[in-house]
């Protein structure tokens, strides 16, 4: 009787403790994607599938990200091989402070999908190394 207590007790406390981990799940940061962001609006059409061409990459945390130089990178998944394989990189300048952002075309960034098709979009450090990371599907 004592013993399945001592259990009781300490699958309660393991319950617990797990329980907290999974609470604060959302304070690291969350990628997803859009159409596009307006100031004014917001995100315009949020999803996790789109057709070919250009859309905007969100980024939301509860904190302050603290980056400055970053990149978004696209990776496409090969049929063939069964793995993601580099597909393009593109360079950005954060303010430390950011907990919200929005990654979209500019001159320099095409941030287009020209092929239909998986994705893994990742947010890199100046590092190179993963902030956060999202799947994305281009059909035609």
């Amino acid at each position: 009787m004592k013993l399945s207590r001592m259990l009781f007790v300490i699958f309660l406390v393991m319950v617990v403790f797990s329980a907290k981990s999974i609470s604060f799940a959302q304070s690291e940061p969350v990628m997803y994607f859009c159409e596009k962001y307006d100031a004014n609006k917001g995100e315009i059409g949020i999803s996790d599938r789109f057709t070919k061409g250009s859309l905007t990459v969100m980024v939301k945390c509860d904190h302050a990200l603290n980056l400055e130089n970053v990149n978004i990178e696209f990776e496409k998944y090969d049929y063939r091989t069964g793995k993601f394989e580099y597909y393009k990189k593109f360079p950005f300048v954060l303010k430390k402070e950011s907990k919200y952002v929005s990654f979209s075309e500019t001159e320099s960034n095409d941030m287009s999908f020209d092929e239909p098709g998986f994705y893994r979009v990742f947010l890199l450090d100046d590092k190179g190394s993963t902030v956060t990371s999202a799947l994305i599907e281009i059909i035609e």
